[in-house]
């Protein structure tokens, strides 16, 4: 009996060793992992750069070899991908969707700079991705939706919801124009709605969020995951935020990438039973991907849209009388025509009160004669869009300050102005040298606040202009390159003069001057005020002295840098 007994007791543990070998091989069989991998605010930046990131090339390249080891892949993009270089604005958004739909994009959100074009556009570069451009709360005048809310994808069996929510900003970051007759409805509400309709149908619910993480916004993407039960994962933009491992907030993982491609997010997710059971992002580094080859199928797109705009960038905007200054040690040191036109286009396009640009944003000169698209875009090669700001006097006169710290030497912050002048006076101290400010004609008032333009960069605390980071962005006009393409169109002749914008002075008195040349010293002197088209050489000639004296008498440690209506000691005649 006791055989018996053993031998049934052996079967039965044969059995359930054989049991559990397959419960396990079945287990394992339900285990799945999917990629999300996801971009953000790449703002056009199509090639790899020394100042923007990888390149769409090399994300193509590593999405394809991730593809390859495991083919259960969503590629999805935060919003803020059609404006913001040359490449884009010249055909409005077409390249990037052609780009977008060669990597194999399968779904983005709406960003507010994906409206820089009119919606009427948006809607169109919806028609032209092999992939939705989703936004749940944007709405036409009849409430119904501008894009479509959301899809739902099968990735292995497991069902994804994906919806887009895009910043409410858009309604007044933009121009008035590009969002006429839609609204932006609260995207608190709409997730909770998509979540409701969602959570029946799918396994997995992602949000694609062009909201972002900037606490002055009304609504961040965090708000969301907090007030929102249902979302797993929000793949978020526009506040350019890099989430090195993504950042938890109840249930649910945000991830963003940065900005311009410098990095490319990954969230895995692993499921059991076709439960999700873990959620990690981290983020692929421009410098981690250096080795990385570029995707040659990309490559040829993106070189046959740059041939195909030759003909675009050879366009006549306009016609320059004189030569346009933006010579590196010019636009960095003082006032340059070319930085007034620059100025004088952007109070042209917001209507502010006061415009201030950085010198070490002009990046070339422009003969005489006709102005194409192609050189205006040389001067004005990143992208810089346009904003308005309200600022006090006091922020106004620090950024003065700031910008002119270094005179006489070159400094990339050097402001160039429109809509206003000050001197710079070398004899105080740096921090107290500007003087006789004039806001169209009328003296700074520190406790006033002015409308002022600015690029984004120099309003983001760009150059150390720190005074500007804190206030609010009133209105997102076009980028710099197209505001003076368009000032151009309208003017179509030009001939831009040195102003007075920017006046350098130096000792009144030429007895306070002490300088090693006694005859010098003895030499009855006054001053001079440099006029356009002066230098040092012929200001000698004309007072029978030489070049390397008034360079003495005046303490230039740059010779060749003079500007208009700075102040030289000159020997009497």
């Amino acid at each position: 009996m006791k055989k018996v007994t053993g031998i049934i007791l052996s079967v039965l543990l044969v059995f359930t060793v054989c049991f559990q070998f397959s419960a396990l091989d079945g287990y394992a069989q339900t285990e799945k992992e999917i990629l999300l991998f996801h971009t953000n605010d790449t703002h056009a930046r199509v090639e790899e750069g020394k100042y923007d990131g990888m390149g769409f090339a090399k994300i193509a390249t590593y999405i394809k070899e991730q593809k390859e080891k495991n083919p259960n892949v969503l590629v999805l993009d935060a919003g803020d991908a059609f404006h913001g270089q040359t490449i884009a604005t010249l055909v409005k958004g077409e390249s990037i969707a052609k780009i977008m739909n060669q990597i194999g994009y399968d779904a983005m959100a709406a960003g507010n700079h994906d409206f820089d074009y009119g919606k009427d556009r948006t809607i169109e570069l919806d028609g032209m991705t092999n992939f939705p451009i989703l936004a749940a709360n944007v709405k036409k005048a009849d409430g119904t939706n501008l894009l479509k809310s959301y899809i739902i994808k099968e990735v292995d069996g497991i069902r994804f919801g994906i919806f887009g929510l895009s910043t409410p900003e858009t309604a007044y970051m933009t121009h008035p124009k590009n969002v006429e007759g839609i609204t932006f409805t609260d995207p608190v509400d709409e997730a909770k709605k998509m979540v409701q309709e969602l959570k029946g149908q799918v396994d997995v619910i992602v949000a694609l969020t062009h909201i972002g993480l900037d606490e002055s916004s009304k609504v961040t993407s965090e708000k969301i995951a907090k007030e929102v039960e249902g979302i797993d994962v929000m793949i978020d933009g526009h506040s350019h935020t890099t989430l090195p491992e993504g950042k938890v907030v109840g249930n649910t993982l945000i991830a963003s990438a940065g900005e311009y491609d410098k990095n490319l997010g990954k969230v895995t997710l692993k499921f059991a039973d076709n439960k999700l059971v873990s959620k990690e992002a981290v983020l692929i580094t421009k410098e981690e991907a250096a080795n990385t080859t570029q995707d040659a199928e990309v490559i040829k797109v993106v070189a046959d849209i740059k041939n195909g705009q030759k003909s675009v960038l050879s366009q006549v905007v306009g016609k320059t009388n004189v030569s346009l200054d933006g010579e590196r040690d010019h636009v960095r040191v003082g006032e340059t025509n070319l930085g007034n036109l620059i100025a004088d286009a952007m109070l042209a396009e917001t209507k502010a009160e006061v415009a201030i640009t950085n010198g070490g944003g002009i990046r070339a000169s422009i003969n005489k004669g006709e102005i194409t698209k192609e050189e205006i875009i040389t001067v004005l090669p990143f992208g810089n869009y346009i904003v308005t700001k309200n600022l006090t006097g006091k922020q106004i006169l620090e950024a003065l300050e700031h910008g002119t710290d270094a005179y006489p030497e070159a400094k990339g912050a050097f402001p160039h102005v429109g809509g206003m002048t000050f001197k710079i006076d070398t004899n105080k101290p740096v921090g107290n040298r500007i003087v006789d400010v004039m806001v169209n004609g009328a003296p700074l008032e520190l406790e006033k606040t002015y409308l002022v333009a600015t690029n984004d960069f120099l309003a983001a605390g760009g150059d150390n202009y720190t005074m500007f980071k804190d206030a609010p962005v009133l209105i997102e006009f076009s980028a710099l390159d197209e505001a003076l393409i368009a000032y151009m169109e309208k003017l179509g002749e030009v001939a831009p003069t040195i102003e007075g914008r920017v006046i350098a002075s130096v000792a009144e008195k030429a007895e306070e001057i002490k300088v090693d040349v006694p005859e010098v010293q003895k030499t009855k002197s006054y001053v001079y005020v440099v006029k356009s088209g002066d230098v040092l050489w012929k200001i000698a000639e004309k007072y029978k002295t030489t070049w390397e004296k008034l360079a003495q008498m005046n303490q230039l440690k740059n010779p060749n840098l003079i500007i208009n209506g700075q102040e030289l000691i000159v020997p009497a005649n």
